[in-house]
């Protein structure tokens, strides 16, 4: 049976956007209350009936979510223009080898604004 287990977190963090154009609002710095969303995928045991224990994806995620939390995302290594582009793949990164059935990693910026990645074509 092939089937998606997902895991929301939230983390506060503060950011700007360096190359867009001096007048948009995102060059400024500001803030997000960000939702982040970890998806796998693939096919249940058979014996023990799940994918994976979802507690497996939270401690996958807490120690990025402690480098993220009440930060400044410029300054983190590899996040020097913090879009919710880059961010999720920066995430993907970090969690892919701890979780091999990951499927995709959702960036939400505000109730209304949220990037979907799966990760590099192969």
């Amino acid at each position: 049976m092939l089937v998606e287990l997902a895991k929301t977190f939230t983390f506060e963090a503060a950011h700007r956007l360096p190359h867009v154009p001096p007048d948009h609002k995102c060059r400024r710095l500001h803030g997000h209350s960000y939702r982040a969303e970890i998806v796998v995928r693939g096919e249940v045991d058979p014996e023990l009936g799940w994918l994976l224990d979802f507690d497996q994806i939270k401690q996958a995620f807490e120690p990025l979510r402690q480098q993220l939390d009440h930060y400044y995302l410029n300054e983190i290594p590899g996040l020097e223009n913090p879009t919710s582009e880059i961010l999720a793949r920066w995430i993907w990164e970090r969690l892919s080898p701890a979780l091999p059935c990951l499927y995709r990693v959702s960036i939400a910026e505000t109730c209304t604004s949220a990037c979907h990645y799966y990760g590099e074509a192969t």
